[in-house]
């Protein structure tokens, strides 16, 4: 898909509640450009090629609050060594609240994920699409048990899109609604994040919303007008308590600050929106 040469902002706008990204992305500097290569061969033109402090310096500049830090392991063994490095990256910038990762099936999660939460990481990102895995497989209920036991939430890309024939798995042989529904049932303590708000199956994420007290979703990409479905104002409107912003920054091929500008568009609630923009997120990570 192409980029997109939209004007960005110099710094957020003034007089906004705190602002938290809650969906951004810090890996060191060699796996970045693994990303990107494939981000520029496969996906869409990244247009902020920055590595990991400065991502962060980019986002605290412009008025941003706090970021979380998601990564994944596309790989066994690669999990500890991720983890210690964004937990390095909390440490030294506070305003980072860094998050775990792990592969699911991979000797040890559970004790790599005991060690991340003791080096004091707030959640876990796993991925469905670039791991493999469908939400439901039972390798995985040892990494829910593990964060449902420390009482940290875990971010799941579960949705079917942005999809790419170039995964090494069919993302929609793996992920639907009624499999994430499953993993709600079986863990009701897991506090549960979907991003992207469960693209593509907007309708079906929104419904699952009502029915379940564990699961909150993010608005990663979903709101930009990037990719050609209609922004889903609904899965905002059944609980918007519920919903956290984020923007998968420095991976985007648009501006930075696109999402928010739409979001602010679109007259919510005061509360409501003060709460999407950061409160939600603050409250999830306990920050």
């Amino acid at each position: 898909m192409p980029a997109l040469q939209d004007t960005e902002g110099p710094r957020l706008p003034e007089g906004l509640p705190p602002v938290v990204d809650a969906h951004v992305h810090l890996f060191p500097d060699r796996v970045f450009d693994a990303v990107w290569r494939w981000f520029d061969q496969y996906g869409w033109p990244i247009r902020y090629k920055l590595h990991t402090r400065q991502v962060v310096s980019f986002l605290l500049s412009r008025g941003v609050h706090r970021v979380v830090a998601l990564h994944y392991a596309h790989r066994p063994g690669m999990a500890r060594a991720l983890n210690a490095y964004v937990a390095e990256v909390a440490r030294e910038e506070p305003r980072v609240l860094g998050l775990a990762t792990v592969l699911p099936g991979e000797p040890d999660a559970t004790a790599v994920l005991e060690e991340a939460f003791d080096a004091g990481l707030r959640g876990v990102k796993i991925h469905c699409h670039v791991q493999c895995f469908s939400p439901d497989a039972p390798h995985l209920h040892e990494v829910y048990a593990a964060c449902a036991k420390a009482g940290r939430p875990l971010v799941m890309h579960a949705g079917r899109e942005p999809s790419s024939p170039h995964y090494n798995c069919d993302t929609y042989a793996l992920c639907a609604a009624e499999r994430v529904e499953r993993v709600l049932k079986d863990h009701p303590t897991l506090k549960l994040c979907v991003p992207h708000l469960g693209a593509d199956e907007f309708d079906a994420y929104a419904r699952l919303l009502e029915r379940h007290d564990n699961l909150w979703l993010d608005t990663t990409m979903a709101l930009a007008g990037y990719f050609p479905v209609p922004i889903p104002r609904r899965a905002l409107e059944v609980r918007p308590e519920r919903i956290i912003y984020g923007t998968d920054f420095p991976n985007i091929p648009y501006a930075w600050d696109r999402e928010l500008r739409t979001m602010l568009g679109m007259k919510l609630d005061d509360a409501v929106l003060a709460g999407i923009l950061g409160q939600n997120a603050l409250q999830l990570y306990g920050a």
